[in-house]
């Protein structure tokens, strides 16, 4: 490619609404252009690493045995109510309408469609095992997106499902998409973690999620450095410090004016907060036999632990969650800042275990300007659901060996979801035994957002100067400048395109300085300079986009010396 063809422009100052390193670089290396909040356009040099990833990404589904096939974005909203998740899923979803006025839905993930595509399809249990795979683009309505391609609202996926037996296949299946994404991302140089996860919208019995630890993350991954436990914190277990057991105390209610908040309360009354209840209040978004209704949820938890909001959701099943408003709370007979689980009215009672298994707690009375003392859990109050909606935190003790957890930030590269039959019971995808009995499909569903992990490799390969993309997925092997030499410069431009070699060439009028530094903005791994100073030393410049140094090399040698370091970085090696 020559730069007075190509399409695109270098920026040499920081956009100002870009708020990471790896945004702004792509930004101002012409990879990207935003059109509206969460939505951009691929300019050609982002496009051809998209490609690139895309072909990886084919290379290691076709390695396990998928097929690619390619499935709609525009869904018809039956099949996301067979299902239930028209009605489970909030404002992210894109809904619309066709002109015949029928319900329509933009693909948020497939695995109605290919729960309903393998129901035609699979009859017997010759038919199976399967695994099909897509690289398709998706609509999720994010209300914050940020960082670039990291968190978008349209993007581009790779789905795969697979469609088995039984659970021993679709675990065996599971298995081996853990392994194709190690193996991806390692070919895509970004350094990733597998953590235990929340399945989410997904439904299933057991999710892993694939982790670019880096503080432009905004999830929150707890880990265990002494046993190896990984989990995202929307799922992450520990162990919580034992509550006092006491013989249970008669309630005793004791003034506490202004004392609103857990860190005054234990002050005041010089307790510990795990002597304490918290309250918390959210409304939530629960779906019932005539839609979607709206209940006040009040979750109970020891004053030392916080409530994790992914855990409480999943607890009360809510589509969506929110804090509750002052007026939702005092309508239920609480009081907000001096609320008590004891005597509430209407609402969702949530107690984490930890208030189950404590005594003699202080809560709040429900009136202004009091507490009370002794508070029990099953004597004072019946919760609605005892469960675990606590939110794990550095520190906090590991559930498998009780060894302290570090908490990381991180960004979501990948996922994989053991469904089971959560989709093939509901679209009716069934298969005939060997016995004739018809029995339901056992699925997994797998994606990688490929937009995203080219952002976070961004964020991962680059210094002051630019990008520095891995050779498997930079758009060009080779900057070529040429500076007052064009002639020459256009003749190893030939030379190393018919060798096979991609080459972005510079023969633009512009000063050696706007040369290189564009060069090193772009991030491609090798630059080759033909200068009249080069050419009276014998051929041309070399050098890595990772060193300062640089060599002559004689025309002859130029192929076979590129061919070379590139074969070296592409092995994982220096280049040199």
């Amino acid at each position: 490619m020559r730069y007075s063809q190509h399409f695109g422009t270098t920026l040499h100052e920081n956009p100002a609404d870009a708020e990471t390193a790896g945004f702004r670089l792509l930004l101002r290396a012409g990879c990207i252009r935003p059109l509206a909040a969460g939505i951009y356009s691929y300019l050609p040099l982002g496009y051809r690493v998209k490609q690139k990833i895309e072909r990886i990404l084919r290379e290691e589904m076709q390695a396990i045995g998928g097929e690619e096939l390619l499935m709609p974005l525009v869904h018809p909203a039956e099949i996301w109510k067979r299902t239930g998740r028209w009605d489970q899923i909030g404002a992210e979803m894109g809904r619309l309408k066709d002109r015949a006025g029928r319900d329509m839905a933009l693909a948020m993930t497939h695995e109605e469609v290919i729960s309903s595509l393998a129901g035609s399809e699979i009859k017997s249990y010759r038919d199976l095992p399967r695994l099909v795979y897509h690289i398709q683009t998706k609509w999720r309505d994010d209300p914050r997106p940020r960082a670039g391609l990291i968190r978008v609202r349209e993007f581009t996926m790779l789905d795969s499902y697979s469609l088995d037996l039984a659970a021993e296949g679709m675990e065996a299946q599971y298995r081996a998409h853990a392994d194709a994404y190690d193996r991806i991302f390692r070919r895509c140089s970004l350094p990733v973690v597998a953590v235990g996860s929340d399945s989410g919208m997904m439904g299933g019995k057991l999710a892993h999620e694939f982790m670019y630890l880096s503080e432009v993350g905004e999830d929150t991954i707890l880990l265990c450095p002494a046993c190896g436990y990984k989990a995202n914190r929307q799922a992450a277990r520990f162990r919580r410090s034992a509550s006092p057991q006491e013989v249970p105390l008669p309630v005793e209610k004791v003034a506490t004016p202004g004392i609103t908040s857990i860190e005054d309360l234990t002050a005041f009354l010089k307790i510990s907060a795990a002597q304490t209840a918290k309250a918390v209040f959210f409304t939530a978004a629960v779906a019932g036999e005539k839609g979607t209704v709206e209940k006040l949820v009040f979750a109970v938890i020891r004053g030392d632990l916080e409530v994790n909001e992914t855990k409480l959701a999943n607890a009360v099943q809510a589509v969506e969650m929110r804090p509750a408003r002052d007026e939702e709370i005092r309508a239920t007979g609480a009081v907000p800042g001096f609320a008590s689980p004891v005597g509430v009215r209407g609402a969702l009672v949530i107690a984490d275990e930890s208030i189950a298994s404590a005594t003699n707690l202080t809560a709040g009375a429900n009136a202004e300007g009091f507490h009370q003392r002794n508070v029990n859990c099953g004597r004072d109050y019946q919760p609605d659901a005892v469960a675990d909606i606590a939110a794990a935190r550095d520190g906090d003790g590991c559930p498998e060996c009780g060894a302290p957890m570090l908490a990381r930030r991180g960004v979501e590269m990948g996922n994989i979801f053991q469904l089971g039959t959560r989709y093939s019971e509901p679209m009716d995808c069934h298969y005939l035994d060997r016995d004739g009995k018809r029995r339901p499909v056992w699925m997994g569903s797998y994606g990688i957002g490929v937009g995203r992990l080219m952002g976070c490799i961004a964020e991962e390969h680059h210094d002051e100067h630019g990008l520095i993309w891995p050779p498997a997925i930079a758009p060009f092997q080779v900057s070529l400048v040429g500076l007052g030499c064009e002639e020459e410069a256009a003749r190893v431009y030939r030379m190393l395109a018919e060798a096979g070699v991609e080459v972005f060439f510079d023969d633009r009028n512009e000063r050696a300085g706007v040369k290189f530094t564009d060069a090193d903005l772009m991030g491609f791994p090798l630059r080759l300079t033909v200068s009249e100073r080069s050419i009276r030393e014998g051929g041309g410049e070399l050098k890595l986009r990772t060193s300062p140094e640089k060599r002559i090399l004689a025309w002859e040698n130029i192929i076979g010396e590129v061919k070379r370091r590139l074969d070296a970085l592409a092995a994982g090696g220096t280049g040199t």
